[in-house]
C-alpha cells in the first residue's frame, strides 16, 4: 500500500468513506449577496475575517475552451474573484479541449510548485491520474463541475445539481399547468448521451410525476445555437400544440426562441436552463414565451479560488462551524422569475 504525504498546511485527510455532501449556498453565487462576495475581499477586511489578507497564496487554474457561454463565464468569475484579493496569485492555463494539453498543463503547475490547483477538467476521467499526482505532490485539487473518477484527486469538489434543475424546471411547470390534465409538456434536452443531461431529465420526469403530467414531446440539442434552433424546429413541427416546454440550456436557446419566433407560436411558456443574462432580461421584460430560467452556477470556478485559498491558509467556511474546509459543495438549482430576477441578473452570464 503505497503512502502519499500529508498534504501540507490542509491536514488533509482522504478516506473516500469520509466524503461529506453539503448543500450549501451561502458562499456560492445564487444571490445578490453572494455575486458581491464573488468580486473576493481586500486587505482592509476586518482583521479575523476570512477575507483578511494572509500568506500569499499562489493557485493554478485550468479549464476548458471559452466556446460557450457558461463556460466562458467560468474563467471570467475565477479571474474575477482573484483580483480582488491582494493575496491571491493566479496563474490561468489557456482554455482547452485537447486532454492532452490539460494534462501537460497541470503538471506544469506541478513542477512549478503552485500551492492549490483548481481544475475543470475537459474530461473528469482522464484527467483523474494527473489530479492524483498533484495531490501526492502536496498540492491540494479544487474539482470544479466534472468529478473524477477517483475521489482522492481533489481535496474539495465544487458541483451544480443536474437532477435538481430538472426537479425545478418540472416543479415550475407543475405549478403552471398541474392542473390540466390534457397539458402537452415538452423538453429540448443536450447532449443525449451525456450523464448531465440524462440527470437533467430524470429530475425532470421524476417532478411531472408529482402533479400528474408527462413529457409528450421530447428532442436533443447539443448546447449550441444551431443545434437548439434545429431541434426547436422539429419539435414544434411535431408537437401542433404546447401548454409548457423546458429547454435544458439558456445558450442554445438562443436558437430555441428563434425557431419559436421564426414558427410564430406562443400558445406555450417555455422555462429555460443555466441562467443566462439574456434569457433573464428577456423573462424581466415579459416580452415572449420565456417565463423562467434554472441555474447552473457559473461561478463554480470562483467558488474554487476561494476555497483553495482558504484551505491554503488554514482558514474554515465561516458559516459553518467545521474547523475543516467540506470535501464537496452541491450549489442549488432555484428558479429565475420576473419575480425574483433581480436577485440573480448580476451573476448571470451572457450568452
Amino acid at each position: 500500500m503505497s503512502h502519499r504525504p500529508v498534504l501540507r498546511r490542509t491536514q488533509i485527510g482522504l478516506a473516500a468513506a469520509a466524503t461529506s455532501l453539503l448543500a450549501l449556498t451561502a458562499c456560492t453565487s445564487n444571490t445578490t449577496e453572494s455575486s458581491e462576495a464573488a468580486t473576493g475581499g481586500t486587505s482592509q477586511a476586518e482583521a479575523g475575517s476570512n477575507d483578511e489578507a494572509g500568506e500569499t497564496v499562489v493557485i493554478g487554474f485550468s479549464a476548458p475552451a471559452a466556446d460557450h457561454g457558461w463556460m466562458a463565464a467560468i474563467t471570467d468569475a475565477a479571474k474575477s474573484t482573484a483580483e480582488g484579493y491582494d493575496d491571491v496569485e493566479l496563474k490561468v492555463a489557456e482554455g482547452t479541449n485537447d486532454v492532452n494539453l490539460q494534462i501537460s498543463q497541470v503538471e506544469t503547475f506541478i513542477n512549478e510548485g503552485v500551492d492549490a490547483i483548481v481544475l475543470l477538467p475537459f474530461d473528469g476521467a482522464a484527467m483523474t491520474p494527473v489530479a492524483l499526482k498533484a495531490m501526492a505532490a502536496g498540492i491540494p485539487v479544487i474539482n470544479v463541475d466534472r468529478e473524477f473518477n477517483d475521489p482522492n484527486a481533489a481535496r474539495v469538489t465544487v458541483l451544480g445539481d443536474n437532477y435538481g434543475m430538472g426537479v425545478s424546471a418540472g416543479q415550475y411547470i407543475c405549478e403552471q399547468v398541474g392542473d390540466d390534465a390534457d397539458a402537452v409538456v415538452a423538453e429540448i434536452a443536450g447532449i443525449d448521451s451525456l450523464p448531465l443531461t440524462q440527470d437533467r431529465s430524470q429530475g425532470f420526469e421524476d417532478a411531472l410525476a408529482e402533479c400528474g403530467q408527462d413529457v409528450d414531446n421530447r428532442v436533443a440539442a447539443d448546447f449550441t445555437v444551431e443545434g437548439g434552433e434545429k431541434a426547436a424546429a422539429n419539435l414544434l413541427q411535431a408537437a401542433p400544440r404546447i401548454d409548457a416546454v423546458w429547454n435544458h440550456d439558456d445558450d442554445q436557446g438562443v436558437g430555441v426562441l428563434a425557431a419559436i419566433e421564426n414558427a410564430g407560436r406562443d400558445e406555450f411558456i417555455m422555462v429555460g436552463g443555466a441562467g443566462s443574462a439574456n434569457a433573464m432580461r428577456s423573462i424581466q421584460a415579459d416580452d415572449g414565451v420565456l417565463k423562467a430560467t434554472v441555474i447552473y452556477p457559473s461561478t463554480q470556478g470562483a467558488d474554487g479560488i476561494k476555497l483553495a485559498r482558504l484551505l491554503v491558509q488554514d482558514k474554515a467556511m465561516s458559516d459553518t462551524v467545521e474547523v475543516e474546509v467540506p470535501r464537496m459543495l452541491q450549489l442549488f438549482a432555484p428558479v429565475v422569475t420576473q419575480e425574483n430576477v433581480d436577485e440573480f441578473l448580476g451573476s448571470a452570464f451572457e450568452s
